[in-house]
């Protein structure tokens, strides 16, 4: 039976066999991009637990969240909250994203960005420079070894940040042997979509010195926000419940401050 997983990077991967842009002209473009923003340092420089504020419209397991959600006016609102850095969806198929919201969410604040989306070639990377992103999503278990390595060399090459997506230790592993220096762990089960909230704690004691630890998907609430920071956790990265939220300012701020006493 095919997974959400399956489907999605189904999409994106016949998208990428059609593109025939090419290389070496992208890769010019990246390269004259204005200077990125930091991401990963930026989560550095926080004080106690940093947050990633996810602009989200919708999701493959659960509909509509936000359709109709303007992304200058939440971007704005996440900033005042204290958020860190901000991720954007702009996968449109699955999640209603689109490059113009991560523009348009860039241009309202300071804050650094992530295209979050599912990176399947070298073009995607580029691409992700190009648009004005800081950090761009590689997800270990969407791609190969080759993939991953080169990837994430092409990002660094072009100044980006990239953030390695893992679920468990073989997957963390794999992240680290590319040299990766900022990892999220995701706690929800990119299969079947179910959420482990236990999973990124189980996965706290794994990190070596050195690396920008991420708690991704499944943060409800500070209590969360509050534990993770305990285990080690540099930040979070919160999509549906801000999103969801009646004002997406203090639901950050809220993160934020039990992030501060989970340190």
């Amino acid at each position: 039976m095919a997974t959400y997983l399956d489907g999605i990077l189904l999409a994106h991967r016949v998208r990428s066999a059609a593109d025939q842009r090419d290389l070496a002209d992208l890769r010019r473009q990246a390269e004259a991009a204005s200077p990125a923003r930091g991401f990963a340092t930026a989560l550095r420089a926080a004080d106690g637990l940093a947050v990633i504020a996810e602009i989200k419209r919708r999701s493959p397991s659960k509909g509509d969240l936000f359709a109709d959600l303007d992304p200058a006016t939440l971007a704005g609102r996440y900033a005042e909250g204290g958020a860190t850095c901000l991720s954007v969806l702009t996968d449109d198929e699955h999640f209603g994203g689109s490059r113009a919201d991560l523009e348009a969410a860039r241009a309202a604040c300071r804050l650094p960005v992530l295209r979050k989306d599912f990176t399947v070639s070298e073009r995607d990377v580029l691409d992700a420079r190009i648009m004005g992103a800081d950090c761009v999503l590689l997800i270990a278990a969407a791609l190969d070894d080759d993939e991953l390595a080169a990837f994430h060399r092409t990002a660094t090459d072009v100044g980006l940040d990239a953030l390695v997506e893992v679920h468990d230790e073989p997957e963390l592993d794999r992240a680290l042997a590319v040299g990766a220096t900022l990892v999220g762990v995701n706690q929800r089960d990119l299969v079947t979509f179910d959420v482990d909230h236990d999973r990124a704690l189980r996965m706290a004691t794994k990190f070596p010195d050195g690396i920008v630890s991420v708690a991704e998907s499944g943060v409800r609430d500070p209590a969360d926000a509050a534990a993770l920071r305990a285990a080690g956790y540099d930040a979070v990265l919160v999509g549906e419940s801000l999103v969801t939220a009646g004002d997406p300012a203090a639901a950050v701020a809220a993160l934020r401050s039990a992030g501060a006493a989970g340190s």
